[in-house]
């Protein structure tokens, strides 16, 4: 074997077993307090979201809405179908869209996820999450909750059956963990494959130079690359935790943290089919401009 290929043999182990030490705890945690909350909580999170809407609270039912989005455990073609059948039920669509915001951008397993990155960050998330599902639910109701025509359209969605169905709530536990390492597994093995290549072989001061804390441009840009590099949320974490190691700032890791999931190309794909594409662009220049703004201002607050 040549020298090269052994040597960059042994780089590669060194730093794969750095991050699976690192990182896999909370990826496991996530996916079995993940699938506790589907087996067990979904039907109590939904129920509470739809009292909310049936309340006709205004504005302020905007706040829990967003924050039940969070708690929900489905993936986009899992909530959309929910909120298209809470719009038939007559619920706002300034409540349906801070709901569908939030849960495009978080859930439990993902804030467990997190917590490799650290306890600030964890915290960022959830707040910037939270706030951005708030804020598209009072642009809604502020500029189109008058013009008596839904924001959405629901019609080619419909609610599937649930595939927790077995009447044993262990065995149903095991079956969604069995799901969720299947779904989550193979992406998240290649996040930590990128980043043990991208330790290797990319110089440390790069990520300082192009997402640094005084450089806006670099919130920008985090922002932006979040766009197509986003796998999944367990698949990025190991990439961001080395990106803020290397001076990443926590502004741009935030900006991405928000454009990721958003635009992820499922997340994409169902949110073109019930936006139409002139709604459509306007999610995606919201998701943008959020993420920016978002971005700057953690970088201010958390400062140099």
């Amino acid at each position: 074997m040549p020298d090269w290929i052994r040597r960059e043999a042994i780089y590669l182990f060194y730093y794969l077993d750095i991050q699976i030490r690192q990182i896999v705890p909370y990826w496991a945690a996530g996916i079995l307090i993940g699938s506790a909350v589907s087996v067990f909580g979904k039907k109590y999170i939904h129920g509470a979201f739809s009292r909310i809407g049936r309340k006709r609270t205004g504005w302020l039912g905007v706040i829990p809405a967003s924050i039940l989005g969070i708690a929900s455990p489905l993936c986009m073609y899992g909530t959309i179908p929910i909120a298209a059948a809470f719009s038939q039920q007559g619920i706002d669509d300034s409540i349906l869209s801070a709901f569908m915001m939030s849960s495009i951008l978080l859930n439990p397993q993902l804030i467990l996820y997190s917590g490799a990155l650290g306890h600030r960050a964890v915290i960022i998330r959830c707040v910037s999450c939270f706030l951005c599902g708030c804020c598209a639910g009072w642009l809604i109701r502020a500029f189109y909750g008058k013009k008596g025509k839904s924001f959405f359209d629901f019609s080619g969605f419909r609610e599937g059956e649930s595939r927790d169905t077995d009447p044993n709530l262990f065995l149903r536990y095991i079956k969604n963990v069995g799901r969720n390492i299947r779904a989550t597994g193979p992406m998240f093995l290649i996040g930590i494959l990128l980043t043990a290549l991208y330790q290797i072989h990319v110089p440390k001061d790069f990520v300082s130079g192009l997402f640094g804390k005084d450089n806006g441009f670099g919130v920008l840009m985090a922002a932006t690359i979040g766009v197509p590099l986003y796998m999944c949320g367990g698949g990025t974490i190991p990439l961001l935790q080395e990106w803020l190691w290397d001076g990443m700032s926590m502004g741009s890791a935030a900006a991405f943290m928000i454009t990721g999931p958003a635009t992820k190309i499922t997340n994409l794909g169902a949110m073109k089919i019930v936006l139409g594409w002139k709604h459509f662009f306007i999610y995606i220049l919201y998701v943008l401009v959020f993420a920016w703004l978002t971005g700057m201002a953690v970088n201010l607050v958390t400062g140099p």
